[in-house]
């Protein structure tokens, strides 16, 4: 498997209100969410691609399709993603995490937005992404 770089990190929240009150609020980050949508996310945060607040059932439809996480999980505080090549290589790395021992919450997909991504679910609670986002990829 060959990452490329960090594709993403969000924070998963219970309450988005919350949420919003400390990091667009308090911290002041330009965070902004589509409308009708609760996920606030930046790429304009120096140092990151993509930061995002993503709302714990949003998360939980991502990776399960039901607006209520497992209560057999643990519920996460976080998600990180990781960026490789091309979208055969999300499907590899799936592959390849499967074959060593990991399960994941689902094989690679392509979301509405355009990113391919699998995801599995660490020890500590975290969601991994193993991603390919066009968007982040310059064009040559």
């Amino acid at each position: 498997m060959d990452i490329q770089f960090v594709t993403s990190m969000a924070v998963i929240t219970p309450n988005p209100e919350q949420s919003r009150a400390l990091y667009v609020s308090a911290l002041g980050l330009p965070l902004r969410a589509a409308e009708g949508d609760d996920y606030l996310h930046s790429e304009d945060i120096e140092g990151a691609k993509h930061f995002g607040v993503w709302p714990l059932r949003q998360a939980a439809q991502a990776c399960f399709g039901s607006d209520q996480w497992p209560a057999e999980r643990p519920v996460p505080q976080a998600s990180v993603e990781f960026e490789v090549a091309d979208l055969q290589a999300v499907e590899q790395a799936g592959a390849e995490l499967e074959a060593a021992g990991f399960t994941l919450l689902h094989p690679a997909r392509t979301e509405p937005w355009g990113q391919t991504v699998a995801r599995l679910q660490s020890m500590e609670g975290l969601i991994v992404g193993i991603s390919y986002a066009p968007s982040l990829h310059p064009r040559t």
